[in-house]
């Protein structure tokens, strides 16, 4: 067995990872100790009272507009000329209707403005525009 020797000095090729892995195990090791520290919520002892009343519940009415501008109430299509009066006849036997407003985005603004003014003049307050997040 003859060893070669070389006066030129050639690169490594190979990439040393052992010090990255001993780096890599040391930030676990600190993040595992430090999580359950940033975690912890401040102890306190909370008072006792006396049950309060549930808060009343309310009434929600769907309401849809698709594409071609029907409008759909709690899932059935109604014209739109008794539509403020279905509206009026809801919010009578419940005073507190809330009501959620799904419009395609294909329906023109119109419709939707016509839709919102019936639901005003029936007299309810609460309409919340029902939207996908992107």
């Amino acid at each position: 067995m003859a060893l070669t020797t070389s006066s030129e000095q050639s690169a490594m090729a190979d990439i040393n990872v052992t010090p990255l892995v001993d780096v890599m195990l040391v930030l676990l090791i600190v993040f595992i100790v430090t999580a359950p520290l940033l975690m912890q919520a401040v102890k306190v002892d909370l008072p006792k009272t006396a049950p309060v009343a549930p808060l009343k519940q309310t009434h929600t009415i769907q309401l849809a507009i698709n594409a071609e501008g029907t409008v759909y109430l709690d899932q059935r299509a109604i014209h739109f000329d008794i539509l403020e009066g279905e509206l009026k006849k809801m919010r009578a036997a419940t005073p507190d209707i809330n009501v959620q407003l799904h419009a395609d985005e294909n329906v023109k603004y119109g419709r939707v403005a016509q839709v919102m003014a019936a639901v005003n003049r029936a007299g309810i307050a609460k309409l919340g525009f029902i939207t996908i997040p992107q």
